[in-house]
């Protein structure tokens, strides 16, 4: 007799995310990122801009990638971005600006954004979706 048991592992954050397009999609996960980070650092009009500019294999991959940037220059300069214009995102390239807001400490420390789970998919219902694990 075999049996098993599912623990809940502590070291993980899991985000639902989805939009009408590729880009409220990429906003929303940003959006959710940082409210992990720092709960209402969302509410402050952003001040600061950052250029971001990316090649990846796919969709999936450039959004896990767009958004372990974000981590790292939230990390390096104490910046929680909420939102994102884009100059262009395709199914493979992201170029735009990052908009965030200094803080001074961050309410959970996000230590990486990974691909496990990931898959950014269209619903039956035309929307855009995927589930995002942030080990912390």
């Amino acid at each position: 007799m075999s049996s098993f048991e599912i623990l809940p592992h502590t070291a993980d954050l899991r985000l639902k995310v989805s939009g009408d397009s590729p880009e409220e999609l990429f906003r929303a996960a940003v959006k959710g990122m940082a409210s992990i980070i720092k709960r209402d650092a969302c509410k402050n009009r952003a001040e600061i801009k950052k250029k971001i500019s990316l090649s990846s294999a796919d969709r999936t991959t450039l959004l896990i990638d767009f958004l372990s940037e974000a981590l790292t220059l939230s990390q390096t300069d104490r910046i929680v971005f909420c939102n994102v214009n884009f100059e262009k995102l395709t199914e493979t390239e992201l170029t735009g600006e990052i908009l965030g807001t200094k803080v001074n400490e961050f309410d959970e420390d996000i230590k990486a954004v990974t691909y496990h789970e990931a898959n950014v998919v269209r619903n039956e219902k035309g929307r855009w979706e995927t589930t995002i694990i942030f080990d912390i």
